[in-house]
């Protein structure tokens, strides 16, 4: 069991060691009471690769399915590239 705040601030790294940002967040279901998603302010990088636009303050923030990660530790692992998370990611807001 890993503590949510501890996952806070942590880098996202994505397959083949791609950083794609660091957590901010996280959606929670009430009902059973675990996170589904974690928020994932974006790297710079990782927002341009994405195909979003950089808001002129702040950056772009992403809901990830807690199904992708693949392991956490010091990072959050994903076990998915940067290409597949293209049509599995949506921005959630901008800050």
């Amino acid at each position: 069991m890993v503590i949510f705040s501890k996952l806070v601030g942590k880098r996202v790294i994505g397959a083949n060691a791609y950083v794609l940002g660091e957590v901010t967040g996280a959606d929670v279901d009430t009902e059973k009471w675990q996170i589904t998603h974690l928020h994932v302010s974006l790297a710079e990088e990782a927002t341009r690769e994405l195909g979003f636009r950089k808001p002129f303050l702040g950056s772009v923030v992403v809901c990830l399915p807690v199904d992708l990660i693949q392991a956490t530790g010091d990072v959050i692992s994903l076990n998915k590239s940067i290409k597949e998370l293209r049509n599995l990611v949506q921005p959630k807001e901008h800050r």
